[in-house]
């Protein structure tokens, strides 16, 4: 035989070889591809779930009352370790699940499968919090053991006897247009909503078990920030030199 004879077989032997290492090659690359893809999802997933159990979680507010602190719509972070590892403070933000009768009838609206897991997923990164209607936000006036009353002639609320002034209220609300006096049993607070015209918080369910207060294994967590819209993006306070004066009682 020729040596060209000779040489074309092997040539597409050769050939047909590097064809089949590029075609395993580009097989293991999209195995490993979707490999990689699963696993930093799935992690993800995880850390997320851990995240939102553990350390945050993500609400939108469905209401006026903490305005003007709080608009409709915008959406909080909540620190999800407080009360249980990190206490609460006067004038901190809490999330709380509804004591009982503050909420009444939840409407519930029949959801498309479609639309069901995508607020599972999306609920589950904390991108959207289904389950927002279902908790309340308002700001933590009396903590346990306190005495809080209405209000003293200037009009201000008063806190084991020390009357404070609230910069925080909505613009035109009073301090309250309805007098209490109360003392804030153990594990439990007194909260108040911003917009004090508009929030039937603690004054307005007295008449409920509860008396009014949340206890604390309804609290969720404490905001710390509005995380969107962008435009109203802020670092949520307690005003600390509100309370500074406040006894412990």
């Amino acid at each position: 035989m020729s040596d060209s004879g000779e040489l074309r077989p092997r040539s597409h032997s050769r050939l047909a070889d590097v064809r089949r290492w590029f075609k395993m090659a580009r097989k293991n690359w999209f195995v490993a591809f979707v490999i990689d893809f699963l696993v930093i999802v799935g992690t993800a997933m995880v850390l997320s779930v851990a995240i939102k159990a553990f350390l945050i979680r993500s609400f939108y507010i469905p209401s006026g009352s903490m305005l003007e602190t709080l608009q409709i719509n915008d959406r909080i972070i909540v620190n999800v370790m407080a009360p249980d590892l990190m206490p609460i403070e006067h004038g901190d933000i809490v999330v709380f699940k509804d004591p009982g009768g503050w909420l009444g009838a939840i409407p519930t609206e029949p959801k498309e499968p479609l639309q069901e897991l995508s607020d599972f997923v999306l609920g589950t990164f904390g991108i959207t919090a289904p389950d927002s209607a279902e908790h309340l936000v308002k700001r933590v006036i009396g903590l346990p053991g306190d005495t809080v009353e209405c209000c003293d002639p200037e009009g201000r609320l008063i806190i084991n006897g020390v009357p404070i002034d609230e910069p925080y209220i909505a613009p035109g609300s009073t301090p309250s247009d309805i007098e209490f006096k109360v003392v804030v049993p153990e594990g439990s607070y007194w909260v108040m909503g911003d917009n004090r015209g508009n929030s039937t918080d603690s004054r307005f369910h007295q008449d409920l078990p509860s008396k009014g207060f949340v206890d604390q294994s309804f609290v969720v967590g404490k905001a710390f920030v509005i995380s969107w819209p962008v435009s109203n993006f802020e670092w949520l306070s307690n005003y600390p030199e509100v309370f500074s004066d406040v006894p412990k009682p």
